[in-house]
């Protein structure tokens, strides 16, 4: 789907435009993964979905998202990352009105599919476009913190806002709440952000892609299935090892092509490496524990999803305001005090999580999640910063593919670990703190990473 590249007035630093539009088409995309959750029992219950139906209702989107994230990053270098972006909202807006007049499960289930080829062209477009759009370093900052929010805030809303909606207008809904988003994301982005540079002499690697994607989507494929199987199922150990040998394939190809999809030596850089590993182990340590809590609070405490996402409220409340912080205090402080102090804020929340008890009484669960919410905002302008300063222009879309699909990986595992505790643990409480308790090892391993990895103040750009 082609865009007229047309430019676009001058956008200041102090413009807000630029950062509301490209934060509009993150947030559908990450509000998507979290906000099902709460609707597919009903949906499954009016299409007369299998079990494997509404299985692939929730895998299929994420499935697709993270296998493509890092063709939609190369995309965007070779086509202009503006023009990519748009192509993926205007996909991704389209399959959501699909998914809502959806007439039966397999028409949605090839929608939801789609859906995730356009959140794959969304997601890496957008930070290449507002480190376009905000070339100095401290409006940079407190717009990579603005849209680091948006994970923590759909991710924590999206069972409140599912909640409410299946109760009140049904849940063709939760899908027909994305095309206004949408064209208001298109509207803005075209209007307020200038065409970004074609650079047509970077070929596209297609083996490599083929095989990225078959590593991304089988790995995540084992790790959703090793939430409901075990970690020991033939499945889930055969898709772990069918991940690892794409993966092997890819590193080779890479050795070998003239014009590499993801160049090694970006990978031998301690600052980008060390900052996708950090990217992994907090969106671990957080979706593990939005996850797990959300589980514990219906489950074990008998909340409805609407009361679900009123008692993990506290979490997002904290994300808005740590990521507006954190873009202020970056210009005096530098990047890596910012990204250590959340991540051993966050480690503090869930472990006072796991100590808290069998069974708390909620006032005292408050605090660790506004930790946990506060840290892991807090850090994450940080990271992104430290990734996209590490990339030449040229791979700023690959870099932001890359930074976003090792969170995805991480998102993916918290979740299958954090089910996998829950259902095999001797009683419910047990595997939540154990959860808990892993999580906040991830945030620590991931302060220690911060502290060796992300530069100081005199080491940015």
């Amino acid at each position: 789907m082609a865009f007229a590249e047309q430019s676009a007035p001058g956008v200041g630093r102090r413009s807000w435009a630029p950062l509301l539009a490209v934060c509009a088409g993150y947030f559908m995309v990450i509000l998507d993964v979290t906000v099902l959750n709460v609707a597919v029992p009903v949906i499954g219950r009016e299409l007369s979905a299998s079990l494997t139906g509404i299985q692939w209702i929730t895998d299929g989107y994420t499935l697709v998202f993270a296998g493509f994230l890092l063709t939609g990053g190369a995309l965007g270098d070779r086509l202009g990352n503006r023009r990519v972006f748009c192509s993926g909202v205007a996909v991704f807006t389209v399959s959501s009105a699909a998914c809502a007049l959806a007439p039966s499960t397999a028409f949605l289930v090839a929608a939801r599919l789609v859906e995730g080829l356009g959140a794959a062209l969304i997601v890496p477009g957008s930070l290449a476009l507002l480190q376009q759009a905000y070339p100095e370093p401290a409006a940079r900052s407190r717009a990579f913190g603005l849209w680091g929010s948006m994970a923590g805030i759909a991710a924590s809303a999206g069972p409140l806002l599912g909640g409410l909606l299946v109760s009140t207008v049904g849940w063709r809904w939760v899908f027909l709440i994305n095309l206004p988003v949408g064209v208001a994301c298109l509207a803005l982005t075209l209007r307020h952000i200038a065409r970004s540079p074609r650079r047509a002499d970077r070929a596209l690697d297609w083996p490599a892609q083929v095989a990225v994607v078959a590593a991304v989507a089988l790995l995540t494929a084992s790790l959703n299935e090793a939430g409901r199987r075990g970690w020991s199922d033939p499945a889930v150990l055969a898709g772990v090892g069918l991940a690892l040998l794409a993966a092997a394939a890819f590193v080779v190809r890479e050795r070998l092509a003239r014009t590499p999809a993801l160049p090694l030596n970006l990978l031998r850089s301690r600052t980008m490496s060390g900052g996708a590993a950090i990217g992994l182990l907090f969106n671990f340590g957080f979706y593990g524990m939005v996850f797990t809590a959300s589980l514990y609070f219906q489950h074990q405490r008998g909340f409805s999803a609407l009361g679900t996402g009123l008692a993990l409220f506290p979490a997002v409340a904290m994300t808005m305001f740590a990521s507006v912080l954190s873009g202020r205090l970056t210009r005096r402080t530098g990047d890596r005090p910012l990204v250590v102090s959340g991540m051993l804020l966050a480690a503090a929340g869930l472990a006072g999580w796991a100590a808290a008890g069998a069974d708390p009484a909620y006032a005292l669960l408050v605090a660790p999640m506004m930790a946990a919410g506060f840290g892991t905002s807090f850090a994450l302008t940080g990271s992104t910063a430290t990734v996209m300063g590490a990339a030449p222009p040229a791979y700023s879309g690959t870099a932001s593919a890359l930074f976003n699909t090792t969170r995805q990986v991480g998102s993916a595992t918290g979740v299958a670990l954090g089910g996998s505790l829950l259902a095999t643990a001797t009683d419910y409480t047990t595997g939540l703190r154990t959860s808990m308790a892993i999580g906040a090892l991830a945030y620590l391993t991931a302060a220690g990473l911060a502290w060796l990895c992300v530069p100081g103040k005199s080491g940015r750009a």
